[in-house]
């Protein structure tokens, strides 16, 4: 099925004064079993994304939340600080950056031309977390068309506390990218996109990449898993 989208923001992740946005009435996190793991990602040059724990001391985002929108330069790993859990001024854990893996396929372009589909990064943390505090999120590689998903982020108008959007649609797919019908907001990038089943933990299918348009309908990409993703882990360390 070929996807005819338009991408209008290359970068979801958000330039602002950390704690400066007001909350808005989404819904939040604090009931969803291992939302803890879900963090956000402060990084030097002002900008926030939303990350998430896929091993003790290994976390997952967006690849371009890695590059100054500005220069188009790679931050320093060192500059990125992530913390896991944050609901208001506390977090369960912080903990430092001190490598990232980008997907080799990966080329920062400017706003406006994002690539999509291997938007993916591994984070290696200073530390790591024990699992006795968070429970690194299950990843899956299932996401279909037709599937309902959830969407776990820190926003402009929630960035010190995680929204939960509970069911976004997947309207298709190619290869590794999501097209879906959730709607979100600067500072998604890198967000989990995640499969939720009564009873069960949740499964980390997807991360966010960028807003777009098929049609005249708004859409949200998603990069979806795949095995490209326990190299990434590996290399990482």
């Amino acid at each position: 099925m070929k996807l005819f989208i338009a991408v209008m923001a290359a970068c979801l992740s958000l330039g602002m004064p950390l704690g400066a946005a007001a909350e808005d009435a989404r819904p939040g996190a604090t009931t969803l079993d291992g939302w803890e793991a879900v963090g956000r990602l402060n990084i030097a040059n002002g900008n926030i994304c939303t990350g998430a724990l896929v091993a003790p001391d290994l976390v997952l985002t967006a690849a371009h939340c890695l590059f100054d929108p500005r220069t188009g330069a790679q931050v320093a790993p060192a500059s990125v600080w992530f913390e896991a859990g944050l609901s208001g001024r506390q977090a369960v854990a912080l903990r430092q950056v001190v490598k990232a893996v980008v997907h080799p396929q990966y080329r920062y372009r400017p706003a406006g031309t994002h690539q999509i589909g291997s938007d993916l990064a591994v984070l290696k943390l200073d530390r790591p977390i024990s699992r006795s505090r968070i429970r690194p999120l299950v990843m899956s590689q299932d996401a279909e068309r037709g599937d309902t998903l959830g969407v776990l982020s820190y926003t402009r108008k929630r960035a010190s506390r995680p929204g939960l959007e509970p069911s976004c649609s997947v309207l298709a797919r190619r290869s590794r990218t999501l097209v879906l019908s959730c709607l979100v907001d600067f500072g998604a990038s890198g967000s989990p996109v995640l499969e939720m089943r009564p009873g069960l933990p949740p499964r980390l299918v997807s991360v966010i990449s960028a807003k777009a348009a098929m049609g005249k309908r708004r859409v949200t990409i998603g990069t979806a898993l795949d095995g490209s993703l326990r190299d990434l882990m590996r290399r990482a360390g």
